[in-house]
């Protein structure tokens, strides 16, 4: 069975991997997600324009979005994958958990003006306006574009999951936003056309219900990636099994001062390790060098790990210095 660390990260030495490197998979993926966008985008602008529906206008709007957040990914691909130097000792794995937070922001805002245009045109119908019957077009680009993001983000999430690469999985969610926006405008114009009259406002009705469900998602890839971007620790399970790692290890008396976070990818793990006071330090050094090689394993090649020795005397003080 696999531990919960390997269940979330990936091993860097895995041979999936090895065999294409990490950022031309993930630029393979975006580019395909690029070229759908492409077209869906123009279909549904034109299908929008053509067939009267300001759900299916606002829908292409949110496919348009979609091309912004393949070209964050991408660049934050590109950047997040040079090496360390000598101003980013840590590397630029940040850079890809910024383009994360960029393509929440960029939900929110896709949801904002989805949700003001399909409102303003809910309360024109309420004081007394008419709107237009949507066209057939408008449904048939509706339900090409349902299919089609839908197959994108079981696409890419799973490539996201592979890479463990959260812009991406920010990525494919953004895909399925559309597609779910896409179902309520196949809902909204299928009941326009099919009833008329002032059933005309359900089109921009299902484009402001479905509105919410575009800031439900912005809010929580928002969340996770900012507090990564914050420095927060890794979940508390993968902590506890680090923990039972560093303790487990032969030579390891106690720890203490343990410090977790995510940068890109990879983890980092301060951690202060107790050992026999009487050990001379190339014994000491080894059993520290055997804990970074096993959190290695567990938390694959790429990760940070700082181990800080301590004597088992040192801490006898230290304890015997507290206030009862």
């Amino acid at each position: 069975m696999r531990s919960v660390i390997q269940n979330v990260y990936l091993n860097s030495n895995s041979s999936d991997v090895a065999d294409n490197s990490r950022f031309d998979q993930a630029v393979r993926v975006t580019k395909l997600a690029m070229f759908v966008n492409i077209f869906l985008t123009i279909f549904k602008f034109t299908a929008g324009i053509l067939g009267n529906s300001s759900a299916m206008v606002a829908d292409a709007v949110h496919s348009l979005s979609d091309l912004m957040t393949d070209i964050a990914v991408i660049v934050g691909f590109q950047v997040s994958e040079k090496p360390e130097d000598s101003t980013h000792n840590y590397g630029h794995g940040k850079v890809e958990t910024l383009a994360a937070v960029f393509i929440g922001v960029m939900l929110f805002v896709v949801g904002c003006g989805i949700f003001r245009a399909g409102l303003q045109q809910v309360l024109a119908v309420a004081g007394g306006q008419s709107l237009a019957v949507p066209g057939w077009i408008a449904f048939a680009a509706a339900v090409l574009s349902v299919g089609t993001k839908e197959s994108m983000y079981r696409y890419t999430i799973k490539a996201a999951r592979k890479l463990e690469s959260d812009a991406m999985a920010a990525n494919a969610w953004h895909q399925r936003s559309d597609a779910f926006s896409s179902v309520g405008t196949m809902l909204g114009t299928g009941g326009a056309i099919l009833l008329g009259g002032r059933w005309a406002v359900l089109d921009p009705l299902a484009a402001v219900l479905l509105s919410f469900f575009i800031f439900k998602v912005a809010a929580e890839i928002f969340y996770k990636n900012i507090n990564e971007l914050l420095e927060a620790s890794l979940p508390s399970e993968t902590c506890a099994e680090i923990e039972e790692l560093i303790r487990s290890t032969q030579g390891v008396l106690g720890f203490h001062a343990l410090k977790t976070r995510k940068i890109g990818n990879a983890m980092a793990v301060d951690v202060h390790i107790v050992v026999d006071s009487l050990l001379n330090i190339v014994d000491a050094h080894e059993i520290s060098k055997n804990v970074e090689q096993r959190l290695k394993e567990a938390c694959g090649q790429k990760g940070h790990f700082s181990i800080h020795i301590d004597p088992s005397l040192a801490l006898d003080q230290e304890q015997g210095n507290k206030p009862a």
